[in-house]
């Protein structure tokens, strides 16, 4: 007896998997949503423009009090609107360099570094997407804090020898340098957080930059302090939104190119460890 096999058929095609390419804008995207997914993101960010605006104006507040008491203290009576309102930019920075870090080394201690490079395995785009995102969102927040801080500070010291408008030589220049500022430690947090891929380790060489060390070096010899200290981070930011300058301070423009050196330092080390380590 023969038996007859009827031939197999093929099941009919489905609607083939779309094909996905890794581009510079998903990344971008997927970083943003990243971003604003995260708690810490909204608290910190929230902290960091409390801290710009609230400084401010306590030491505007200070000030006025002083100068209708007559006993001014002696740290505040060269200050001005733009000096008084940016008070609090010290503080502010730890608050947005932290969630820099965090924003970066948070996944390795998460492991979820793992499943962001298998989906980028090139692996650079993400730092350079991370670092953008995270540099705009503190630039709009310092800026904004900047601005709203002068714009209710400089009202309640009018009428005092520290009062100033917006249309005052230098002004402008000093809001936009200071939110610049907070952008580029921003973005030095992130670079951090990827150099050193630890939380702890990436926060306190961020606190240590900015605020150890220019202490540490005002201990050495004044000549060796003279030619060391304008080229601090901190110092050379500071004079990128400093209404004046002397002798003992970068310009702005000057200010400026080197934190941006500090920058760009911090980010090709972040890129060659990326690039050389495994996650």
């Amino acid at each position: 007896m023969s038996t007859l096999t009827a031939p197999l058929e093929a099941p009919p095609a489905g609607p083939g998997r779309p094909a996905y390419r890794v581009t510079g804008k998903r990344v971008l995207s997927s970083e943003w949503a990243k971003l604003w997914s995260l708690r810490s993101t909204w608290i910190t960010l929230g902290l960091g423009l409390l801290f710009l605006v609230a400084f401010g104006l306590i030491a505007s507040s200070r000030y006025k009090s002083g100068i209708g008491s007559g006993h001014m203290d002696p740290d505040f009576a060269d200050s001005t609107a733009v000096s008084l309102s940016l008070f609090g930019t010290n503080f502010a920075q730890l608050a947005l360099g932290v969630l820099g870090v965090l924003v970066m080394a948070g996944e390795y201690s998460t492991g979820m570094i793992r499943s962001t490079m298998a989906a980028v395995p090139r692996r650079l785009p993400v730092l350079w997407a991370k670092a953008a995102v995270f540099g705009l969102v503190t630039l709009v927040v310092g800026t904004l804090g900047a601005f709203i801080t002068f714009g209710f500070g400089s009202g309640i010291v009018s009428g005092t020898p520290a009062a100033m408008s917006l249309t005052h030589a230098g002004v402008l220049r000093s809001l936009l340098g200071a939110g610049l500022y907070l952008g580029l430690v921003g973005v030095i947090g992130t670079a951090l957080g990827a150099l050193l891929r630890s939380v702890a380790g990436g926060i306190s060489v961020l606190v240590g930059a900015l605020m150890l060390i220019p202490g540490l070096v005002s201990l050495l010899p004044s000549s060796w302090r003279g030619d060391i200290s304008p080229y601090l981070p901190s110092n050379a930011g500071a004079s990128m939104f400093a209404l004046t300058h002397d002798s003992t301070t970068l310009s702005p423009t000057a200010g400026l190119l080197v934190f941006l050196g500090w920058t760009a330092l911090a980010l090709a080390g972040a890129a060659y460890r990326l690039v050389r380590r495994d996650v």
